[in-house]
């Protein structure tokens, strides 16, 4: 009996061994050397070809970028199941889409997700994956052939291909999935995109370091002899990921190299480069393949129209193609001049614009913004840059993305937010957050308000303060706070009403110099509805976190040198900073950096079920009402969840948190200005980290999928 044990307990012990050996370190025995090598997807040089029942037909890559975050959720929490995955399958495939691109490993749920959709399915889904190279370790000292770096991408790259094939056991870490990955989706795995947007510093750095190590002769790929360090090593990353699919799997993919303009391959003027520190260039021309590699490689490029548009501020525009309004288009420009450039397919595997209502970048020639673009603009500029991309002669492109995501950050916004809390609220400021075609809206079911002109949401107990022929009441959820305003007998082309509004203890003034009317207590932000063109929130001077945070680049004076008084009774327009070239624009290289109002209030229906639905709109007129929806960080809430708000910025030399439990607001006319406004308090209670939401298909969802179904591929 005792060998018997013995015996059971080394069998078990062995099988452990092989087992963890096999799924868990990759190791494992070519039983078939001999095996042909299989693919079903090629290239020549600017189509991609698919071979299908034996037929091979040219493929367009008509894609949706995937991210991994929902609300409540960081990304790195994988917290999609699989049936969300499922559901969200087969909406991208009813939109017209063929493939689906993810940027880094997942949850085994996409993947299990994934195979299910597929399996049986006469036209499936396709899959580009990526292997991702961590933030931290791009924009770190570390250089590209560091083991961090280019170690960590080498067998990043083993253990996608494993877990592609079904091959794998994978614990969870920092930006990587896990589980048991036993679902074999390699049937509809088209290709590979190796890398990230590449850090200009980070090429230039190790492009300096290794001058000698410029060339890799591999089974697979090569490098040309222009070819740079930073370009072997990608070059070398590619050939292996080839080799070990190759050898262990008996398959061939596509392999792309990730890319954006900030490396791209060509040269500028030198204000522009100077202006732009344009340093760098990542150049796949410089890495070719072998008669071994039966598959093909493509030029992958992650392309907007708004940033960073070197082309609108060269000579030469009056030569660019222009679009149906007759405005220069640098987009199809510079697409073209991509295509013309690479002697393999290219594919614009990034293109998008965003919906939220905050914007960091603006395209002045085709109205392409990096935000504050409705649904239905998101959805025609789409349209409209996929048109570009074809008619540039691309190859392939994916749209970014499908869904929105709560925990994104924006270089405009993300000083003024709580970084550790943002997946409990929506953000309508931080435009990165609103890219997706899949909205999440709070409410389980829906919100707790729509700006609609329907009070019939509005209860007695929603009621703050009354004040002569006035009220006002309130309430808030993960996105907004709502007003409904009451004057009887209004006129919206006559009457203009005052909101006073006391955000922190802190700070605030009991008097307006710019309207000349008085609060009862000390109040940070003014909202003046004054018709449909000239409503818009003020700030009291000493609460504005654009002149305590970028004075220097707006005035170039030290906002702290000379710092505001904290009674001052001067109320500032709301601003945000864009990212524009305006030394080149204006020929001064004195010029300051130039900021928009974002406190502008626009007049519209807000409820997505309307037929004149807009999803910017702020307020709107309904008789004797106004109903208003404001985003939080627009009254400088840093985090709503747990209502912080910003201190006071000259005391703590720039953006810190405090709690407030409540704000005190007011309602008045002109026609009671001479009198202090008297203003209530309206509680606050935050709701942490359980937080309420539910998906919608925005309009640029529909219209694209309109346009596509009706040009299939």
């Amino acid at each position: 009996m005792k060998r018997f044990i013995i015996a059971a307990c080394i069998v078990v012990l062995m099988f452990y061994a092989v087992y963890t050996a096999f799924y868990r370190f990759g190791i494992y025995i070519d039983l078939n050397p001999d095996a042909p090598v299989t693919t079903f997807m090629t290239t020549d040089e600017d189509t991609i070809y698919m071979t299908k029942d034996g037929k091979t037909e040219p493929f367009e890559i008509r894609g949706v970028n995937l991210g991994v975050g929902i609300p409540g959720e960081w990304a790195t929490d994988y917290a999609i199941d699989k049936e969300t995955y499922l559901r969200w399958f087969a909406w991208i495939q009813e939109m017209g889409a063929n493939t689906i691109r993810v940027y880094t490993i997942l949850h085994n749920d996409f993947y299990d997700a994934f195979y299910e959709y597929n399996q049986g399915r006469e036209d499936p889904l396709y899959l580009i994956h990526g292997v991702w190279v961590n933030d931290y370790v791009q924009n770190s000292h570390r250089d590209a052939y560091d083991d961090d770096f280019r170690q960590t991408l080498l067998d990043d790259c083993r253990t996608v291909v494993d877990i592609l094939h079904g091959k794998k056991n994978l614990n969870l870490g920092y930006g990587i999935g896990s589980g048991s990955y036993r679902s074999d989706v390699s049937p509809w795995v088209i290709g590979y995109i190796l890398g990230v947007e590449w850090e200009d510093v980070t090429v230039v750095y190790t492009d300096h370091k290794y001058p000698d190590r410029n060339q890799y002769i591999g089974t697979y790929m090569y490098t040309t002899p222009e070819a740079s360090p930073f370009e072997a090593m990608l070059c070398e990353v590619g050939d292996k990921i080839i080799e070990y699919e190759t050898n262990r799997y008996k398959q061939q993919r596509l392999v792309a190299f990730s890319n954006w303009p900030t490396t791209d391959p060509f040269d500028y003027p030198e204000d522009v480069t100077l202006y732009f520190m344009k340093c760098a260039k990542v150049d796949v021309e410089h890495i070719a393949t072998t008669d071994q590699f039966l598959s093909g490689h493509f030029a992958s490029y992650h392309v907007y129209p708004y940033y960073p548009d070197y082309l609108n501020y060269v000579p030469g525009k009056e030569t660019f193609p222009v679009t149906e309004d007759g405005e220069i288009n640098t987009y199809l420009e510079y697409l073209t001049r991509l295509t013309a450039h690479h002697t393999i397919p290219v594919v614009i595997s990034e293109y998008g614009v965003s919906t939220g209502r905050g914007m960091a970048q603006r395209d002045y020639n085709t109205g392409r913004n990096q935000g504050h673009m409705s649904e239905d603009e998101q959805g025609e500029a789409l349209i409209e840059c996929y048109e570009d991309i074809m008619a540039a002669g691309c190859a392939g492109s994916c749209v970014f993305t499908w869904q929105d995501e709560w925990f994104k950050r924006t270089w405009n916004t993300m000083h003024a937010v709580d970084l550790l809390n943002t997946p409990y609220w929506s953000d309508y400021q931080t435009n990165e957050q609103y890219f997706g075609l899949l909205s999440f809206d709070p409410g389980e079911e829906e919100s707790v308000c729509y700006v609609d002109g329907d009070i019939s949401e509005w209860e007695e107990s929603d009621l703050v303060a009354e004040y002569k022929v006035m009220s006002l009441s309130m309430k808030y959820d993960e996105k907004f706070i709502y007003f409904l305003i009451k004057k009887e007998d209004f006129s919206s082309e006559e009457d203009v009403l005052y909101l006073p509004v006391d955000i922190t203890p802190k700070t605030g003034s009991t008097y307006c110099e710019n309207y000349d009317i008085s609060f009862s207590q000390a109040s940070d932000f003014l909202i003046v509805i004054d018709g449909k063109e000239n409503s818009r929130v003020l700030v009291q001077e000493r609460y504005e976190v654009m002149r305590a945070m970028f004075l220097h680049e707006t005035e170039d004076e030290d906002a702290h040198l000379n710092p505001v008084d904290p009674d001052t009774p001067v109320f500032k327009p709301i601003m945000l900073m864009l990212q524009t070239a305006t030394p080149l624009l204006s020929g001064d290289w004195e010029s300051t950096a130039e900021v928009y109002e974002t406190g502008v209030l626009t007049y519209g229906n807000a409820n997505p079920e309307a037929e004149d639905f807009n999803s910017l709109a702020d307020f709107i007129f309904a008789g004797n009402y106004i109903e208003l929806k404001l985003p939080w960080q627009l009254l400088n809430f840093g985090n709503p969840s747990e209502m912080m708000v910003h201190d006071d910025y000259y005391e703590k030399y720039g953006v810190e948190f405090i709690q407030i439990e409540e704000m005190y607001v007011g309602i008045s006319s002109q026609e009671y200005e001479e009198y202090r406004i008297p203003m209530e308090a309206f509680a606050l209670e935050g709701w942490g980290k359980e937080v309420t939401y539910h998906e919608r298909l925005k309009q640029s969802y529909y219209e694209l999928k309109e346009y596509w179904t009706a040009h299939p591929t």
